[in-house]
């Protein structure tokens, strides 16, 4: 046994080894990007992204409007981002997506 109690065994977690020593805590829950039901000015896409990332709002915002002047990407980025990601207090793994949403019920309609 190494000195200090480091075992120096591997610890799978999130499919990255980690020692014991640098392990995360198991009751941190993964950051998930969704869009949250309060501060939200239309979807909650620039919101939604801050909490993601751990910025301000009002970067995120500032950022979509400059790539809406700069070549017009920020448009379509934002409409693919409120059909994609998934509202808050849902599981994005079940598909509560706008985008999924529609897609399961095309499908629930053919069957």
């Amino acid at each position: 046994m190494a000195a200090g109690g480091d075992t120096g065994k591997a610890v799978i977690m999130d499919n990255a080894p980690y020692t014991d020593a640098e392990a995360p805590d198991p009751g941190l829950a993964p950051r998930q990007l969704c869009r949250p039901a309060q501060d939200r000015m239309l979807a909650g896409v620039a919101s939604g992204f801050a909490r993601y990332l751990g910025v301000d709002v009002l970067l995120v915002r500032i950022a979509l409007v400059v790539l809406c002047f700069a070549g017009g990407i920020g448009v379509p980025l934002y409409l693919a981002s409120w059909l994609l990601v998934p509202e808050e207090g849902t599981d994005g793994r079940t598909g509560t997506s706008i985008a999924a949403d529609f897609t399961q019920s095309v499908h629930d309609w053919r069957s």
